[in-house]
């Protein structure tokens, strides 16, 4: 058999065989409610998530203001994205991180938090 077809069947196989362990391990990680996070994106907003939440008073009045609530905060923690130029600075002995999501209105927002080692505290909460 020529090299070519060899190669072919090895590559065809290699794609069977990685398609059925992601399908596999996929569906063993939502039995188990595990989310994998390779992308920096995902991995930044999965630490911010994991941490206790505290409020500093400016981010406080936008929340009292009722333009935007904590669910909205949370949902872009979830489907929001970090925007790097801005991020991962060091800033108060934490790292500062700039993320911009929706509310339940569907208006822009831009969230600024700084990640501790054991808190995060969201610092400020601004419409676009």
């Amino acid at each position: 058999m020529k090299f070519q077809f060899r190669l072919a069947y090895y590559l065809f196989g290699l794609f069977l065989g990685g398609v059925f362990v992601m399908w596999f391990l996929k569906a063993k990680a939502d039995d188990k409610g595990v989310q994998f996070c390779y992308l920096p994106n995902c991995r930044v907003l999965k630490d911010l998530r994991s941490k206790s939440l505290e409020i500093d008073s400016v981010a406080q009045q936008a929340l009292n203001a009722k333009w935007v609530t904590l669910e909205d905060i949370k949902m872009s923690l979830q489907h929001g994205d970090v925007d790097f130029g801005k991020s991962n600075e060091p800033y108060k002995k934490g790292k500062i991180y700039v993320i911009e999501g929706k509310t339940s209105k569907n208006e822009d927002i831009t969230i600024t938090m700084v990640n501790y080692t054991n808190k995060v505290l969201l610092e400020k909460i601004e419409k676009k």
